[in-house]
């Protein structure tokens, strides 16, 4: 068994990322999600190493002494990073990982880890951002003014991305993902071993 894939996903708030990635980790496509670790505060409805890995400031940053983070970056006020060990054994596995995290740390990850996969999802407009994140309900109306200023920001970077996924309807964008996923298993740069192996047995 060959070495899995680590896919990297990212997003502006509302594109619905966690709904795409919640879908596609439902079907058999062999992923696994990897828990990031963050110091910002929990949300309602989160839960503890299954949303994020919940640390205070002082633990976050003994794990970035320790050496225990792939990546991390501060994002907002808030530190996020990418535990190490779980992801370098659930790759060597075979089994393929997808990281949720912004876009300076897909970035961190890429310079890391060349051979991984960016995806980038993009909302269908700005005003379809505007108004899903207005039913959200969730953030006043200067918290949603903020996200939309980022979201022009983080969209400016999603060409450096291997990847874009518009999600307009859910069903699709779902599909598209999962379409990625599979593409780039069959990718001939990633099979060089079963190549050499059946060249092998037909001599």
């Amino acid at each position: 068994m060959g070495r899995g894939i680590l896919f990297v996903v990212s997003a502006p708030a509302g594109c619905g990322k966690d709904t795409i990635l919640e879908k596609a980790l439902a079907k058999d496509i062999n992923l696994c999600y990897s828990v990031s670790a963050t110091t910002r505060t929990m949300r309602p409805g989160e839960t503890d190493g299954i949303s994020y890995y919940f640390k205070s400031r002082k633990e976050f940053e003994q794990m970035i002494a320790d050496g225990e983070l792939l990546e991390h970056t501060e994002y907002c006020g808030n530190y996020y990073g990418t535990p190490k060990d779980t992801v370098e054994e659930t790759l060597n596995g075979g089994k393929n990982v997808v990281l949720k995290i912004e876009i300076e740390g897909a970035g961190n990850i890429k310079k890391l880890i060349p051979e991984s996969v960016l995806i980038f999802i993009l909302p269908p407009s700005m005003e379809e951002l505007s108004r899903r994140l207005h039913k959200r309900g969730t953030e006043d109306e200067e918290t949603i003014c903020k996200r939309l200023k980022q979201a022009e920001t983080e969209i400016a970077c999603a060409e450096k991305y291997d990847y874009v996924i518009v999600n307009g309807d859910i069903d699709e964008a779902v599909e598209n993902f999962v379409s990625v996923i599979k593409a780039e298993s069959f990718k001939t740069v990633r099979n060089k071993d079963l190549i050499l192996k059946i060249k092998a047995n037909n001599m």
